[in-house]
C-alpha cells in the first residue's frame, strides 16, 4: 500500500501525457521508498527495468545489464563490451515494444558509473542522440547516492546539462504519514507512541516496516537495535556508505554537529574538526543538507559566514546517543532504560528535532500558513545568555518565539520558568533591535496547564496538530 506521495505520483504520471520524451531523476536517502514509489506508480509494468550492482566492476555491471535486457524480451542480447554498446542494445529492445509510451527505469544509477567505464558519456549519447529524437520515451533514473544524482545528472555541466525534464526529491514521511503507515501495518499505536517511534526511526518507511504488531514499542526498539542480530544495529555504516563514496568525512561532520544542540558555524566546524578551510567542507555540508541530515539557517544581523548548521536526522542522533558507544550488551536496553534520566534528556532533544521537521504543520496550527516568514533558531552568548529553540519571523510584523517542551502530561509553567521566558524575550528584543510584536508560543506534547502563568504565552501547539497534513 502506497502511503502519501500524491504529488510525486502526479509528476510521474504526467510524463505519460507529455508530447516529448521525458527524463526524470528520483533521489533521496537510502530506504526512503524511491523504488517502491516508481514501481507502484507504473503498476510494475516497464518496457525495461534494471538495477545497478553495489560495488560491482564494470564487467559485472555490463553482464547484469545483459540479463535485464533478456528478462525484458531481448532473448538473444549479446554481452556488451562497453556502455555505448549496452545502450545500443537497449535501443533495439525499445524498438520492439508496441507500448504507446516506453517507460525505462534504471535504479541505483550511481552504481553503474564505475571508474573509467564511460557510463555517463554513453548515457548522454543515448539520451541526446536518440531518445530526444522521439516522443515516446520516459527514462526514470533513481539512486540513493543523492550527491551523485545532483552533481552528475541534475546539475550536469556536460552533455546532460538542462536535459532533466523532471526531478523528485523524495522526503521522509511526516508524522501523519507514519500514522497511516503504522495503521496499514496493523500496529496499534497512539500518537505518543508514533511520536517516540518517529524520534528514533524518523520518517523512513523501511525502518518502520520491521515493527512487529505483537510487541510493545520498547520491545520493538530492542529487537531492531539492541538484540545481537538486530536488523538495524549496523544501519549507520550502510546508510552513509550508500550515500557517499568516501563516507568518513561526512560521518566526522555529523558526529561533530551531534555535540551541539543548536548547531555550529562553518568556522566552528573547521576548528572542531581540525581541518583546513577549503571547498571540500562547503561541498560536503551542501550534500548533507541535500540529503536531509542537517539544516542550514541564518539569523538576523549575522553575516552569511555566521550561518549555523544543525544536525536534524533522527536516526543519526539516536545512534550517537545510544548505539555508537553502547558496550552493555543488554538486549533489553531500551525497555530497561525507559525511566532513566538520560532517556528523558534524549526525549527533549529528539522532540525538538521532530518539531523542526514539521514547521509547515506548526504554521498551519498558528493560522499563518500563508504568511511569508523566516524560520531559525537563535542564541546569544553574552553575559546574559539566551537560547530559543525555534523562531518564526513573520512578514506581518509578528515574531513567534517558540519554546519546545516534551512531557508525559500537561506542561506546567512555573514561576521561575515564566520569569525565564520573559527574560529570553527581552534579550532577543534588545539584541536584534526588532520593532515587531513578539509572541511567546509553547509547542508541547500534551498542552500547557492553565495556571497563573498560562496567560504569559500568546499561543500553543500540541502534537495532535503536528499530525495534521
Amino acid at each position: 500500500m502506497l502511503i502519501g506521495r500524491k504529488h510525486e505520483q502526479m509528476v510521474l504520471r504526467e510524463a505519460l501525457h507529455k508530447d516529448q520524451s521525458q527524463f526524470i531523476a528520483v533521489y533521496g536517502r537510502r530506504r526512503v521508498g524511491k523504488t517502491f514509489l516508481i514501481r507502484e506508480t507504473f503498476d510494475y509494468k516497464f518496457t525495461f527495468q534494471h538495477t545497478g550492482l553495489a560495488a560491482g566492476k564494470t564487467s559485472d555491471q555490463l553482464a547484469n545489464f545483459q540479463e535485464s535486457l533478456k528478462e525484458y524480451g531481448y532473448s538473444s542480447a549479446p554481452l556488451p563490451v562497453s556502455w555505448l554498446e549496452a545502450f545500443n542494445l537497449l535501443k533495439a529492445l525499445v524498438k520492439q515494444s508496441r507500448a504507446k509510451k516506453k517507460v525505462l527505469f534504471i535504479d541505483e544509477l550511481p552504481w553503474l558509473d564505475t571508474s573509467k567505464s564511460g557510463f555517463l558519456t554513453a548515457l548522454e549519447h543515448f539520451w541526446n542522440g536518440w531518445a530526444t529524437t522521439r516522443k515516446d520515451i520516459i527514462l526514470i533514473v533513481c539512486g540513493s547516492a543523492t550527491s551523485w544524482i545532483i552533481n552528475k545528472i541534475i546539475n550536469n555541466h556536460g552533455g546532460l546539462h538542462n536535459r532533466v525534464t523532471g526531478k523528485i526529491l523524495l522526503h521522509p514521511f511526516t508524522l501523519a504519514e507514519c500514522e497511516s503507515y503504522a495503521q496499514s501495518l496493523g500496529l496499534k499505536m497512539e500518537k505518543e507512541q508514533i511520536l517516540e517511534s518517529y524520534m528514533i526511526l524518523g520518517g523512513i518507511p523501511y525502518y518502520w516496516s520491521f515493527m512487529s504488531k505483537s510487541l510493545s514499542l520498547a520491545q520493538n526498539i530492542d529487537k531492531l537495535f539492541f538484540e545481537k542480530d538486530g536488523i538495524l544495529k549496523d544501519e549507520f555504516e550502510h546508510l552513509y556508505a550508500s550515500l557517499f563514496k568516501k563516507k568518513e568525512p561526512y560521518i566526522a561532520i555529523v558526529s561533530t554537529l551531534g555535540k551541539k544542540r543548536i548547531g555550529m558555524t562553518r568556522d566552528e566546524l573547521i576548528q572542531e574538526l581540525g581541518i583546513n578551510s577549503g571547498g571540500n567542507l562547503s561541498r560536503r555540508l551542501i550534500e548533507l543538507e541535500q540529503c536531509g541530515f542537517l539544516r542550514k539557517y541564518s539569523t538576523p544581523g549575522k553575516s552569511v559566514k555566521d550561518a549555523l548548521y544543525q544536525l536534524l536526522d533522527n536516526y543519526t542522533i539516536f545512534y550517537f546517543r545510544f548505539i555508537q558507544h553502547n558496550t552493555s550488551n543488554d538486549e533489553h536496553f531500551w525497555l530497561s532504560s525507559i525511566d532513566a534520566p538520560f532517556h528523558r534528556v534524549w526525549e527533549g532533544l529528539a522532540f525538538e528535532r521532530v518539531v523542526l521537521q514539521h514547521v509547515r504543520q506548526i504554521k498551519n496550527a498558528l493560522g499563518i500558513s500563508g504568511v511569508l516568514s523566516n524560520v531559525y533558531s537563535w542564541r546569544y552568548d553574552g553575559d546574559v545568555g539566551a537560547q530559543i529553540d525555534l523562531i518564526i519571523d513573520r512578514h506581518d510584523s509578528v515574531i513567534n518565539l517558540c519554546e519546545i517542551k516534551f512531557s508525559s502530561g500537561e506542561y506546567v509553567i512555573t514561576k521561575d520558568y515564566a520569569k525565564d521566558l520573559k527574560r529570553k524575550r527581552e534579550v532577543y528584543r534588545e539584541q536584534t533591535k526588532t520593532k515587531k510584536a513578539i509572541h511567546l508560543t509553547m509547542i508541547t506534547t500534551e498542552g500547557v496547564k492553565r495556571n497563573a502563568y498560562y496567560n504569559d504565552i500568546q499561543s500553543e501547539v500540541t502534537i495532535d496538530q503536528l499530525f495534521v497534513g
